[in-house]
């Protein structure tokens, strides 16, 4: 994401929410490193919330159980 584009969705956010997380990552080089941003606003017990109860969502959309060895979810 542009630095221009994620600064102008942070003023929104920070506009209309009490709390958010925005998480963003860049394209994969090579070797498969990828440049990974969070940022988050608003009470940290909030954000932390908001976090697992993402992850809790895509681990349902994706079929994965709690506890299996590959917890991992690719966002679509």
């Amino acid at each position: 994401m542009r630095k221009n584009s994620r600064q102008h969705l942070q003023e929104v956010l920070d506009q209309n929410h009490s709390c958010y997380v925005l998480i963003t990552c860049g394209q994969p080089s090579e070797d498969g490193q990828m440049q990974v941003e969070m940022t988050y606003q608003g009470d940290v017990s909030l954000a932390s919330y908001l976090l697992q109860g993402a992850q809790s969502f895509i681990d349902q959309e994706e079929g994965f159980e709690y506890g299996s060895s590959s917890n991992l979810g690719v966002v679509k």
